[in-house]
């Protein structure tokens, strides 16, 4: 098949402007939660992936009506009318996408009932869908697992209670939000996720008539109210796609103009960014990313949850870190498999020792498990183009960086996992000075 695959021709700088629109982490989530409220809900900045397509349908398939607002990128959702849906069109949405999981909440408040086919979503590491359904039977809910997948019924009203996360995972603090503002009593969650998109979320709720508290020590309290209303609101930019065009820009030697880019939550981007030797100017619409001449330089990295380096951070620099003089280490504490990847770059001419050893000081869970999280990456080297398989969303992005990067033109399969999360990227390459195109059926 070649509808699946980007050839793209490297060796040249990209340069010129692109826009982010609102965060792929936020955007699902909030219009989840439309089906809380009472009333339509109106969410703005809305990028064209396929994460919001996937959730725009399943909210149609529960008789939530959705359509476009009146500017580009909205969506006005109603959910005045939500009823039960067919478990079979459910199920066509299996393996797409994550997110369905997060419908379970809101479904139990307003149906008394849910069903939850298999999951999908990138191949990066343990993902545990059980603590979902966890906290979900600490609410109250009933779960029944059958060959196709979890029904969920709520016989009574959804309780609030006490729930402490073993690692501030970020889907299960939006499980929790999105199940604790209807629930009957107080719901506290410690050591919760404290995400940019968490909070944006926490606002989205706010102005729908949660009530919601979160301490300095990663504390989140609900206090259950009876009802929600609809909402308007503009979603935050998505930090994640702006570093990855910040590093494209960095590993081509190229120079960029994010516009929508949010410094403030960039901040630990932006540092690792200049420390690496790369260049960047904020102002009110945006910010620009450059390289700036002469070589880049080797540093040391750890991953960690917010406010530390973002793991969606990792992979598109370490492709710019095969361009630094010297040795970096990368240390992933997120996701135990994420540098994997790196397996593609060394067959274009990097250097890339994984380990099995914690290669930092930050506290990790894989140190003693046998995975292969940390790595050292020798540079500069000179990469050349490849036939690349993308694994996942942020690692198909590297993918698509290195070849830019390197000379020749690399062949990219499985192209399309990339509009999970980056709105019309091809176009955006395009109007960079890239040159790609997609190979001829003959």
């Amino acid at each position: 098949m070649t509808d699946d695959v980007l050839l793209v021709h490297g060796g040249t700088p990209i340069s010129g402007e692109i826009r982010v629109r609102g965060a792929k982490n936020l955007v699902p989530k909030a219009m989840v939660a439309a089906l809380l409220g009472s009333a339509p809900s109106r969410l703005r900045n809305v990028p064209d992936i396929r994460d919001v397509r996937v959730v725009r349908g399943l909210l149609q398939l529960h008789g939530v009506t959705v359509h476009s607002g009146e500017e580009p990128g909205e969506l006005v959702m109603d959910p005045s009318r939500v009823e039960r849906a067919n478990v079979t069109d459910i199920d066509a949405h299996a393996g797409s996408s994550r997110i369905p999981i997060l419908l379970c909440g809101p479904l139990l408040h307003r149906l008394g009932h849910a069903f939850i086919p298999g999951l999908g979503g990138c191949d990066i590491g343990g993902r545990p869908v059980d603590f979902h359904f966890d906290v979900l039977r600490k609410f109250g809910a009933t779960i029944d697992k059958r060959e196709d997948g979890q029904y969920l019924t709520a016989p009574q009203r959804l309780r609030g209670c006490k729930i402490r996360l073993p690692y501030p995972s970020v889907g299960s603090t939006e499980q929790v939000l999105l199940t604790a503002v209807l629930a009957e009593g107080v719901t506290e969650l410690s050591n919760a996720a404290v995400e940019p998109e968490i909070e944006d979320l926490i606002c989205v709720l706010q102005k729908m008539g949660a009530i919601i508290s979160v301490d300095t020590d990663r504390t989140i309290r609900v206090t259950g109210v009876d009802r929600l209303n609809g909402y308007t609101h503009r979603a935050l930019p998505d930090r994640l796609e702006a570093a990855s065009w910040a590093s494209a820009a960095l590993a081509t030697g190229g120079s960029v103009y994010v516009r929508g880019a949010s410094q403030r939550e960039m901040m630990t981007f932006l540092n690792t960014f200049r420390k690496v030797g790369g260049e960047f100017e904020v102002d009110e619409d945006g910010i620009r990313f450059w390289h700036p001449g002469g070589p880049l330089k080797a540093i040391a990295l750890e991953t960690d949850v917010h406010p530390g380096f973002q793991t969606d951070w990792q992979q598109p620099l370490v492709v710019a870190l095969t361009q630094a003089s010297g040795l970096s280490i990368v240390h992933e504490t997120v996701y135990e498999s994420r540098l994997g990847f790196t397996s593609a770059l060394n067959q274009m001419g990097g250097h890339i020792q994984l380990y099995r050893e914690c290669l930092g000081g930050t506290p990790c869970r894989f140190g003693q498990r046998n995975f292969l999280h940390s790595a050292v990456v020798s540079g500069p080297t000179k990469l050349e183009a490849a036939d690349l398989v993308i694994p996942d969303l942020r690692g198909g992005f590297s993918y698509l960086i290195a070849a830019l990067a390197a000379q020749g033109t690399s062949r990219v399969h499985g192209i399309d996992l990339i509009n999970r999360g980056y709105e019309n990227f091809e176009e955006k390459l395009v109007s960079l000075g890239a040159r790609v195109e997609r190979p001829s059926a003959s």
